[in-house]
């Protein structure tokens, strides 16, 4: 994905255009990227997802008007992007290597009976948001990494008195999706 970088920044130099882009990028990088690695846990890959959505940023503000509401549109493209590659099998796979391994580089603060726990909860959590309904993965993605319910009804452009009602309901999903999986396994 270096060469999604490589392409902003060739592009981030042509023109007046690109010092707004630029700025966009300063300013939202981080919590694109922040949403991204609790997402799919791994921090190249969440990096190489967020670089995506910052360029179909760049290319849709070329080709269509300016986006309205940036930091909603790039959330809401970043959270698809995540569900999409947790859904990828093979990726996946890769992931649960990876995760695998960081659980043993983790301080031995905990067990490894307990690591073993964690992350076996982690997976079931993944797997549960990836089997969703997509918008209410989005919205409890979004809730649990910090959003506000403006922030939220921002994002998926929904009025923000219905952000707690769907919540609920998205939570509702989530544990019943979860004792489900949880028993199965």
């Amino acid at each position: 994905m270096k060469h999604l970088k490589t392409e902003l920044d060739e592009n981030a130099r042509l023109g007046s255009a690109s010092v707004g882009f630029e700025a966009l990028f300063q300013e939202h990088w981080t919590s694109v990227y922040r949403i991204l690695r609790r997402l799919v846990g791994d921090p190249a890959e969440a990096e190489d997802l967020a670089l995506e959505a910052f360029l179909r940023l760049y290319r849709h503000n070329q080709t269509k008007p300016q986006v309205q509401n940036t930091a909603g549109w790039l959330y809401q493209v970043a959270t698809r992007l995540g569900l999409n590659s947790i859904r990828d099998w093979k990726r996946r796979e890769q992931y649960e290597l990876q995760a695998g391994r960081s659980a043993l580089e983790e301080p031995d603060q905990l067990s490894p009976a307990e690591l073993l726990a964690k992350e076996e909860e982690r997976r079931l959590v993944r797997m549960v948001l990836s089997s969703m309904n997509e918008r209410r993965a989005q919205l409890l993605i979004l809730r649990y990494s910090g959003l506000s319910y403006k922030e939220i009804a921002s994002t998926l452009d929904l009025a923000p008195a219905s952000i707690g009602p769907l919540l609920v309901r998205a939570e509702r999903e989530f544990k019943k999706l979860y004792r489900s999986l949880a028993q199965e396994e």
